[in-house]
């Protein structure tokens, strides 16, 4: 496959993971604000999600404070942000156009018909943009091109890149969905473990569609602990960065397997899958969630460079 194919491909995938990423975070900052606030938080709940995400310095220079409804219009309308996910579904669809003849027919039509849709959503007023209505849009939008994936592509090397693209972008994603709930900390030891603690764990399941598949691994009380080791360590969390990882080392060897050869991504793919496995949730927690989460999404940029290189950036034979 030649190396620009496998770029639209891995591309349309990041591309839309990034998207429900960023609907996602809105939706994360949304619940934790109507949490009650006794003014002894590490900072408010919408400059951590714009932290979180990557943009908050973008958002800086064009808005300012971080209002909540300049954010909900930075992380989804946008076009100036190139994580919105404005910007990200054209950007798929785009990268889609390029690669038309290697998508299957159900593929380029949730694509296109969810950039159809993003149109009449950015010429709809304001107004009448409600954040529940955005969110939900961006999930369904994202599971159908997702399932049209699953469902009808061959299983080529064209659907291990768009496997590889969709599965960094969820590790990085759901460690930066993780984060949120760091810049929201308290920083006093004894808020650690408390009801409100617990809560904002809760409120993280729920916002990644996790809350019932958490209850059925684990049961009984909510703790930060559990909640971790659900969405970092457990194989059986399909957000999880330990599934994330799992998913992206199969779809590596894969190609390492029918190119005849292996390469530094696969090497740095397999040593981080193993640390993941040796990790207890205890030395997250030891290290410093943040901390950890940084140093993961760094390992995970470095993996992408190394995609990059190996496959993406001349001819893939």
């Amino acid at each position: 496959m030649l190396s620009r194919t496998a770029d639209n491909l891995y591309w349309i995938a990041r591309y839309m993971e990034r998207a429900e990423t960023a609907a996602r975070l809105l939706e994360v900052g949304a619940r934790i604000a109507l949490l009650p606030d006794d003014g002894h938080g590490y900072r408010s709940e919408w400059d951590s999600v714009l932290r979180a995400s990557g943009t908050a310095d973008g958002f800086a220079r064009k808005y300012g404070d971080p209002v909540q409804r300049n954010i909900e219009s930075y992380l989804f309308l946008d076009r100036d942000n190139p994580s919105s996910v404005a910007s990200c579904v054209t950007a798929a669809r785009e990268n889609a156009r390029i690669v038309r003849t290697g998508l299957t027919t159900q593929v380029w039509d949730a694509l296109n018909s969810g950039f159809q849709e993003m149109r009449e959503l950015e010429r709809s007023p304001r107004s009448e943009l409600d954040l529940g209505r955005l969110v939900d849009w961006t999930r369904r939008q994202t599971a159908m091109v997702r399932g049209a994936i699953d469902a009808t592509q061959l299983r080529n090397d064209g659907y291990d890149f768009l496997n590889i693209g969709h599965y960094l972008e969820r590790a990085d994603s759901t460690a930066r969905l993780l984060d949120v709930k760091y810049y929201v900390l308290l920083p006093r030891a004894d808020f650690v473990g408390s009801g409100l603690d617990n809560y904002q764990w809760s409120t993280l399941l729920r916002a990644l569609s996790a809350h019932r598949a958490f209850h059925w691994a684990y049961g009984g009380e909510v703790t930060a602990a559990k909640i971790a080791h659900f969405l970092i360590l457990n194989p059986q969390s399909p957000r999880s960065l330990l599934a994330a990882v799992q998913g992206l080392n199969a779809h590596l060897d894969r190609l390492a397997r029918g190119y005849g050869r292996s390469t530094p991504a696969q090497t740095r793919a397999r040593a981080l899958l193993g640390e993941l496995a040796e990790t207890r949730v205890e030395d997250v927690f030891e290290e410093g969630l943040h901390d950890f989460l940084t140093r993961f999404i760094r390992e995970v940029a470095g993996i992408g460079a190394l995609v990059h290189e190996a496959y993406l950036s001349g001819d893939v034979r």
